[in-house]
């Protein structure tokens, strides 16, 4: 009988140690389930965060855009207005001039 019960117990002790392997092997499988739905996340995230970051950036960079060429087209705006306005008085400095260089004071 005692030969029976320590049967018994090797029995016992061998299921308990395949017991434990097995969820050994699960647990080390979930883990490394859990490391790569990590690293797709984060992968997932990063790709997210650098799309928003390049859309961000393209859409600063289209108004700095904007904004050169509304000042260029301010620049040469107010270019032509001297230009206009020079021609204009032009000929009256030019006859002042004339007059003040070919009047003789005593």
């Amino acid at each position: 009988m005692e030969s029976t019960g320590i049967q018994q117990l090797l029995a016992a002790e061998h299921e308990a140690q395949q017991i434990v392997n097995a969820a050994r092997t699960a647990k080390m499988a979930r883990l490394k389930q859990a490391k790569e739905e990590a690293e797709t996340e984060i992968s997932e995230h990063k790709t997210s965060t650098e799309h928003g970051f390049q859309k961000k950036l393209e859409a600063t960079s289209g108004d700095s855009g904007a904004n050169v060429k509304r000042l260029e087209q301010e620049t040469d705006t107010k270019i032509e207005q001297l230009k206009n306005e020079a021609s204009r008085i032009s000929k009256d400095v030019v006859d002042m001039l004339l007059k003040n260089v070919t009047t003789v004071n005593n």
